[in-house]
């Protein structure tokens, strides 16, 4: 059962049994927002290219970074699927992913902040069916799902972190507009949700 979060909402990752979960999918999906008006029918729609992004942290500080130019942490634990350089067609699936191993993460990894930022430089109002989601890789059901909410005149936004909490996970929201092209531009956002 999908749990649907509000800004700063959190939910632990432990299965329903109790186990913990072991694999977790963080999926983006959007589309961009029809463009309306005379010069809209002329030059046709827009293309939006929103980048998923995870900041591995150690004690407040970068260990690894996973982006569009580094798909693979060094350790191996966090895999980004590709770049998508459009969005979807609004068949409500992933356009990009970023598959974490929980159990490979390493010890000292202790926080992983997901971000989403508009390459291209867009603000969200031309963005429509934006959402980041976590699944349980292991069986393909959806946990939780964020809805990056209508609009806004900014470019990116912190979209939720994974952090130790005690033996296991917790998935906490952030929901927090940014401004920036890429994820260097936001840790000054990113910092006070450490």
């Amino acid at each position: 059962m999908s749990v649907d979060l509000s800004k700063g909402e959190q939910i632990s990752l432990t299965k329903s049994d109790g186990s913990s979960l072991t694999s977790v999918r963080m999926g983006l999906g959007w589309q961009a927002a029809p463009r309306k008006g005379f010069l809209a029918k002329l030059t046709g729609g827009s293309e939006i290219d929103l980048d998923a992004s995870a900041v591995l942290f150690t004690s407040g500080q970068i260990a690894d970074v996973i982006f569009f130019q580094h798909l693979t942490s060094d350790d191996g634990s966090v895999r980004h699927t590709g770049d998508n350089l459009t969005g979807g067609a609004g068949a409500g699936g992933d356009d990009e992913a970023i598959l974490v191993d929980l159990a490979k993460v390493p010890a000292h990894i202790d926080q992983i902040v997901f971000t989403v930022n508009s390459f291209t430089g867009q603000t969200f109002t031309q963005v429509q069916n934006a959402f980041c989601r976590l699944v349980d890789e292991t069986t393909g059901t959806e946990l939780a799902r964020y809805t990056l909410t209508g609009g806004g005149d900014h470019t990116a936004q912190i979209m939720a972190k994974v952090h130790r909490s005690g033996s296991g996970w917790q998935m906490k929201a952030i929901g927090e507009p940014a401004v920036g092209r890429t994820f260097q531009d936001l840790l000054p956002s990113i910092s006070p949700h450490l």
